[in-house]
Formats: structure tokens, sequence, C-alpha cells
């Protein structure tokens, strides 16, 4: 594990706003970019692209406070490197499942909802605010999913109740679990592996053996 903490939560989050610059600034910037079934003509880069861009400042905000949020919380906890592996597979991974079912579609939400799926299993009781309460982010997580699960619900029902992405959510929070029980599995095992000498039990053994 990283033993410096290297901030990369909010690294993303300024190279995800310089991004959305550029997409305000050039003209097909987001087009080139942005998730379509161009992927199945040979342009793979979308699916790793497009979870980079955003679509609009509102969008990008929201995103960004939860990466800083959730993000620096797990880095935190499994390190720099696992946290960069946990954002990136778990996006690409939810965009590989979402590209049948929209036209279009972009935002680092995927990625953002597979950091959470894994805090939920690495530290389920971790206290969060979230719809104007404290709660654990196990409870938390239970309400977004289930609002997800509406939302896509209503979406294969032809009635979609807006354009959120929620088999993006879903899919991304469920290949965050994955994550976070290898990792919780791992922190386990080497707990498991240390040896504990209570030094004061020690000490009298000594005493009697050895004095």
């Amino acid at each position: 594990m990283d033993r410096v903490f290297k901030f990369y939560a909010f690294k993303l989050t300024f190279v995800l706003a310089i991004i959305f610059v550029l997409q305000l600034l050039i003209t097909g910037f987001t087009d080139l970019f942005v998730l379509n079934m161009s992927v199945l003509s040979g342009e793979v880069w979308r699916l790793f692209s497009a979870m980079l861009l955003h679509g609009g400042i509102g969008h990008l905000m929201y995103n960004g406070f939860a990466l800083v949020l959730f993000g620096s919380i797990l880095e935190r906890l499994i390190g720099g490197r696992r946290f960069l592996i946990v954002f990136f597979v778990t996006g690409l991974l939810a965009n590989i499942v979402t590209l049948p079912f929209y036209s279009s579609s972009l935002g680092a939400s995927g990625a953002i909802f597979g950091v959470i799926g894994a805090l939920i299993i690495v530290r389920p009781g971790l206290p969060v605010w979230a719809f104007g309460l404290p709660m654990p982010i196990f409870i938390a997580g239970t309400l977004w999913a289930a609002g997800d699960i509406i939302g896509a619900v209503a979406f294969f029902s032809g009635n979609p109740l807006d354009n959120t992405g929620n088999i993006a959510h879903l899919s991304g929070m469920a290949f965050g679990f994955v994550f976070g029980f290898f990792y919780r599995a791992r922190k386990q095992k080497k707990r498991k592996d240390k040896v504990y000498i209570h030094e004061p039990s020690m000490r009298r053994w000594e005493d009697v053996h050895l004095g």
C-alpha cells in the first residue's frame, strides 16, 4: 500500500475540470471522445475517454465533489495506486456494460459509483451525510442504488425519468463491490498473518522461567 497520501482524488478532479474547459472551448471535442456505438467501429478509446467528460457545470461539480470526498477516503484506506485502479477499471467496465443501452453517454459517474461500492465493502459503517441525515455509507449506498433501480426500471419501460445514467451507476457500484471484497479480504489476511506478543505476559513468563 502507498505510504504517502498523494491526493489522487483531488488531482483527478482537477483533470476533469481542465477537460471540461476544453469541451467548452474546442468545437467537436466532446463528440470525438463521448461514448457511442463508434466503439464498435474501432474507436475503442471512447470507453475510457467518456468517463473524463461532463455534460455541464452542475454535472462536473456534483461528480467532482463526490470524487474528492469518497475518493480521498478510499485512497486513504487502500492506497493511491489501488484507488486509481478501482476508479479507472470500474469506470471502464461500467461503460462497457452501458454501451448497448444508450445512444451516447459521458461522465465519471460509473467510476465514482465504483469507488463508493468499494468503500461500502471496505468500511461499511463509515458515517456520511446523505439525504440531509448522517448515516452509515452502506445505508446511503442502498438508498442511492434503490433510486437508480427505479430509474433503470423506468428506462426499460420506455418512460425514462431523466437522462441520468442509472445503468452506469449500478454497474459501477457492482464492480466496486468486487474490488471492495478483494481488498478487504487481503487486509484481513494480513492481520491474521501478523504475530502479536503481549509484553506483560512475556515478562511474567521470563520472571517465572528465567528469573
